[in-house]
């Protein structure tokens, strides 16, 4: 078994979208770092990568076996270990996994430019382990959006496009037509004239076709009138205009 040591990786804990797995260029400085001391390395076909990185279902038995405590956690010069803990790659992108003793990848993780380099290296002269593994396909709904819908965002974009989601999805749930009507008009003033022959789902409908992709100053405006005086959802919008983006630990 190939094993990398010294990995730095900055888990994304319950994460089923692997765009919600943040990138190294967009690790920040109030991240929680980690020091793996040791990591297995574990070169797997692209169906299963994909699974892995785009799921929260069981691991398959035969990768928890393989894994189970070979990996380390340094912590306080202390060598801690993890029951499976392991790294990743198809060949094509590469993450960390620890399954925090389930058999779920619970906590996911990106790795720096260096070590990724170094993976690839490793796998070079390997060809890709097959594991058996049912797979279910996945079904894409408002609280967890198709990844085309989130291409080319950066990481407080995407975080914010998801809390305008959360909110609309509330705003479905109040089946209040002249709410939804409202917010339509806001975010296309053209609907105005024909507004009021829009029933609750067509303007619903027509609301959230139009904000679903890509992101711009005018959905921030649109995510930041909604969640006006929503003390949750207003708190999820202050920490995100507050964290640093794009900024290097």
């Amino acid at each position: 078994m190939l094993y990398l040591h010294d990995v730095w990786v900055n888990w994304f804990e319950g994460e089923e979208n692997g765009y919600n797995v943040c990138s190294f260029h967009e690790w920040r400085k109030e991240d929680g770092i980690e020091l793996l001391d040791q990591a297995p390395l574990l070169y797997v076909q692209a169906a299963l990568f994909h699974y892995i990185e785009n799921d929260l279902q069981d691991l398959p038995q035969s990768i928890l076996e393989a894994v189970y405590k070979r990996a380390y956690l340094r912590k306080n010069q202390e060598r801690i270990s993890l029951e499976y803990a392991f790294v990743v790659t198809d060949g094509d992108a590469i993450l960390a996994v620890d399954t925090m003793g389930y058999n779920l990848p619970v906590r996911k993780s990106r790795l720096i430019p260096r070590q990724e380099r170094l993976v690839y290296d490793m796998i070079a002269e390997h060809s890709p382990e097959s594991y058996e593994f049912e797979q279910e396909e996945k079904e894409y709904h408002i609280l967890s959006p198709h990844p085309i819908t989130m291409i080319g965002l950066t990481r407080k974009e995407r975080q914010l496009k998801q809390l305008m989601l959360m909110a609309l999805d509330q705003l479905r749930s109040s089946e209040n037509s002249p709410e939804v009507r409202y917010w339509l008009t806001e975010w296309d003033p053209t609907y105005y004239a024909t507004i009021d022959e829009y029933n609750f789902e067509q303007a619903w409908q027509t609301l959230y076709n139009g904000v679903t992709n890509g992101w711009s100053p005018a959905h921030e405006e649109l995510c930041h009138k909604l969640v006006k005086g929503q003390p949750f959802f207003e708190k999820l919008w202050e920490l995100e205009q507050n964290n640093e983006v794009n900024k290097r630990v």
